[in-house]
């Protein structure tokens, strides 16, 4: 890491504890996106891929993942076209209301999933090496109560 000679951080002890906390979370998108890319994957459409996987039936409306993901309709229509377009899902109306689209998981996507699971989690255990599951647990508490106070700023 270089070092800059006229440089002295004026971040407060806050701000420096939460770009931890954003470097932290940056290096791991980063990691596991160079895992996700060997399969032609984004960060997102990978999660889009989970969300379907945990949902019942492996389907879920589009809305609902973008509610889930915290994306916008648009970009979860681009990024599901292109999932569709590489097989990993399928995008039907549903039956009861056709303007609803349905995402479904199909079994590309499951089985991919199931291969980048080990290796992720090999990624996962590699970023917290050396952390005891209490400390884990603590770490967890302590940035959902971050996220807690931010969500009511506002």
């Amino acid at each position: 890491m270089a070092k800059f000679i006229n440089y002295r951080s004026d971040l407060s002890g806050d701000e420096k504890v939460l770009m931890a906390i954003v470097r932290a979370a940056e290096t791991f998108k980063r990691v596991v996106s160079t895992l996700f890319r060997k399969y032609n994957l984004s960060f997102p459409q990978y999660n889009i891929l989970r969300v379907l996987d945990a949902s019942t039936d492996g389907q879920s409306r589009i809305t609902e993942v973008s509610r889930i993901m915290l994306v916008s309709s648009a970009n979860m229509t681009g990024l599901a076209k292109r999932l569709e377009k590489s097989g990993f899902l399928a995008r039907k109306s549903e039956p009861r209301d056709e303007r609803v689209t349905l995402l479904e998981i199909t079994p590309k996507g499951k089985s991919t999933l199931a291969d980048i699971e080990l290796k992720r989690d090999a990624l996962l255990e590699k970023m917290l090496k050396g952390f005891m599951e209490k400390e884990k647990k603590e770490m967890m508490i302590l940035v959902r109560r971050i996220l807690r106070n931010a969500r009511q700023m506002g």
